[in-house]
């Protein structure tokens, strides 16, 4: 093809909160897909906090991103030019070379998506890893049992706003959500589905959290890490179990800060903390999409996403995600009218 396509590379590992001097961008031929690959026009892209992490140079479950290459990350796209069978022209599909406007994808690494029923850019979010994320956290992790109370920070984040609609699923008796100022704490109750709110940026978490479950809590869905962490060991009960998914607090920290300060408690409290990464809970994807798909037909989990236009403002997307820019899924729609 003649076309151009934008893609935005690192040009520097951030050190502290990343800025946009971290970034660049560059123009490179689209290219031709080789056998056995297609040739996918981005139309949604995907940006996530665990993209920080990557951008260190450091050992953990996925590479880091190598400076001067693009980046990489969730992606909906239509095919466009196709030389595998099994992968048809005009096909809608899910991949995970995001941050650019076209893509050369093996076939075997795409996902065809069914877009009868949602959206595709719900394959990027509630139907996706991000939904997966809170299901395989209540059902494996940090298994919610009926009548339990349930505590989830970043509760107006990607993962959080499904968390509540799966906690409530496997019978929690109440679920209390943690979110960053009092209208987004407001709508985590009127209208994602949480029984009460906290709004970390008002202090307090500790009394705040004791006000909502006086009783204490029993299952803690951790996005956030540092104080929240903190002041989830003090609240929970007994045989508590701790579902460690995010520290989002603590990613833009220049050196690793110390853990929190009352870990002691989970000796005494007989207490589970498991980390864990959605990729090793693939089994799960199958049985959840179907019941995301009949939650969102039947309007119970009411879903939110933070729509960002044009591929030039993914990175203040990505940064003003850093920061909570967002409520629910953060979203680059790269064509109007996707």
């Amino acid at each position: 093809m003649s076309e151009t396509s934008r893609e935005i590379r690192l040009a520097s590992r951030p050190v502290g909160e990343p800025t946009s001097a971290n970034f660049s961008v560059a123009d490179v031929p689209v290219g031709e897909p080789g056998p056995g690959q297609v040739l996918v026009r981005n139309t949604w892209m995907s940006v996530d906090p665990y993209m920080r992490g990557r951008m260190r140079d450091a050992k953990s479950y996925v590479p880091p991103f190598q400076i001067g290459e693009p980046l990489q990350g969730a992606a909906v796209g239509e095919v466009i030019a196709s030389n595998a069978d099994q992968v048809p022209l005009g096909a809608i599909v899910l991949h995970f070379l995001g941050w650019r406007e076209y893509a050369i994808v093996d076939a075997a690494a795409v996902q065809v998506l069914d877009t009868s029923i949602v959206p595709a850019q719900a394959y990027l979010g509630a139907l996706g890893m991000v939904g997966l994320t809170a299901y395989a956290g209540f059902k494996r992790v940090a298994p919610v049992k009926e009548g339990d109370i349930v505590f989830i920070s970043g509760a107006a984040g990607a993962v959080g706003i499904i968390a509540a609609r799966v906690a409530k699923y496997f019978g929690a008796a109440k679920v209390i959500g943690s979110a960053g100022g009092p209208v987004k704490a407001k709508r985590l109750v009127e209208e994602f589905g949480y029984d009460a709110a906290i709004d970390y940026k008002a202090g307090d978490l500790d009394g705040q959290l004791a006000l909502a479950a006086p009783d204490g809590i029993d299952v803690y869905f951790d996005n956030v890490g540092g104080d929240h962490l903190r002041a989830a060991i003090n609240a929970m009960n007994p045989n508590g179990r701790i579902a460690l998914c995010g520290a989002i607090s603590i990613y833009n920290a220049a050196t690793p800060p110390p853990g929190p300060d009352n870990l002691f408690q989970a000796i005494g409290k007989r207490l589970t903390l498991r980390g864990f990464i959605v990729g090793d809970h693939q089994d799960l994807a199958a049985e959840y999409a179907q019941l995301a798909a009949g939650w969102l037909n039947d309007g119970s989990l009411q879903y939110e996403e933070t729509i960002v236009d044009g591929i030039d403002n993914t990175v203040e997307a990505f940064l003003g995600l850093l920061k909570g820019a967002n409520t629910g899924k953060m979203l680059i729609r790269l064509l109007k009218e996707a």
